[in-house]
């Protein structure tokens, strides 16, 4: 039976959580960003020009998504206001059963309202371009990047983002050794671009005939998804270097039979990108181009961040290793999933719980 006392306190914390999301997303002056846009569009010949014309669209659209998100939270907060009054007057068991369950999913929804409230990054509302590479360990690390590729395609079926492999080489017995892979949906860069690093598994390994102890590495780039005008950087062709080869794969009408794939290289950076999955030589250098861009973009807000830290002075990082996280499944131990609460030992539902809390902990430590 719900406790109506301990109803108060919980409805009153969401509505404090709510409050702190609606100052952090600036509400009203996002009404006002998005009237003015509005008008921006009303006014004649706004589609003369495509290009501002696809920028201010770009802009409504996640304005538009974070007013209609905080309103429906709004809508629910009140009603789950009334909806307590009335179980306070009418002790119905029913109403109190559905209103703990809302709740529940209120304080969820309030919790990742004020997490897209930190995603206020040039280019956080993007998709995001992956790129996993198996690092030494043979076999046993090519094993590993399927199941982080596997990990991460899983959370974004359930994020609703659309996956799209750009570049895939399978690995020699088992595994990938590589996958480049596109993430579409609003915020989607956002969310990613924590995850970037060394990922690092410990187990007991199923290609070792004596079952011993295996650490495994995998690395995981992340680059922002860039449409031609989020672009501002000038690639020229002497500053590049564009290789064909043959696309690797099952085959078909295309595929395998001419030298459709594309690698290209900075020249000044040492930075190499490859696309092979689209079916054409023309559509792989396009997308191949945007990777790059997206590279040379990452790498010139590395250099910047790493020029504020010589700044204010060097930083020691409270970490073992280079690895951003490690999954250890050797000593076997129960672990908490962070989703359920429960205690499981098993290793996808472990991992499919890990991106969301390491994720949450980096946004809410910005």
């Amino acid at each position: 039976m719900l406790q109506i006392d301990d109803a108060k306190q919980k409805l009153a914390e969401i509505k404090m959580f709510a409050k702190e999301a609606e100052t952090a997303l600036g509400i009203d002056q996002l009404k006002q960003e998005l009237d003015v846009l509005r008008k921006e569009m009303e006014e004649p010949g706004f589609w003369d020009d495509i290009e501002e014309a696809g920028r201010v669209n770009k802009r409504i659209k996640p304005i538009e998504d974070k007013l209609e998100q905080f309103g429906k939270l709004k809508k629910r907060l009140e009603d789950a206001s009334v909806m307590l009054e009335l179980i306070a007057e009418a002790h119905d068991d029913d109403m109190a059963s559905e209103l703990e369950k809302e709740l529940m999913a209120l304080k969820k929804d309030t919790s990742e309202l004020r997490l897209k409230a930190l995603l206020r990054g040039e280019y956080d509302a993007n998709g995001a371009i992956l790129s996993l590479h198996a690092g030494a360990g043979g076999t046993e690390a090519q094993d590993w990047v399927e199941m982080l590729y596997r990990m991460y395609t899983r959370w974004c079926e359930r994020k609703r983002y659309t996956v799209r492999v750009l570049d895939y080489l399978d690995g020699d017995e088992a595994g990938i050794k590589s996958v480049t892979f596109e993430v579409m949906g609003l915020n989607a860069y956002g969310y990613l671009k924590a995850e970037k690093g060394v990922h690092r598994l410990v187990r007991i390994s199923p290609f070792d005939s004596s079952n011993r102890r295996h650490t495994s590495f995998a690395s995981l780039d992340v680059m922002p998804d860039l449409e031609d005008d989020d672009a501002d950087i000038e690639v020229l062709p002497d500053e590049i270097r564009v290789d064909t080869y043959r696309s690797s794969g099952a085959g078909g009408q295309h595929v395998n039979k001419t030298d459709s794939a594309i690698r290209i290289t900075h020249l000044a950076t040492g930075i190499v990108v490859q696309c092979q999955n689209e079916r054409s030589q023309m559509q792989n250098k396009e997308t191949a181009m945007r990777m790059l861009k997206a590279k040379l973009i990452e790498k010139r807000e590395s250099e910047r961040v790493q020029e504020m830290q010589e700044i204010k002075g060097e930083m020691k990082k409270i970490e073992w290793g280079s690895q951003i996280r490690s999954y250890v499944f050797h000593p076997y131990s129960l672990v908490k999933d962070h989703r359920t609460g429960e205690e499981t030992g098993n290793i996808a539902a472990v991992m499919d719980g890990e991106i969301d809390a390491f994720i949450n902990a980096y946004l809410t430590g910005l």
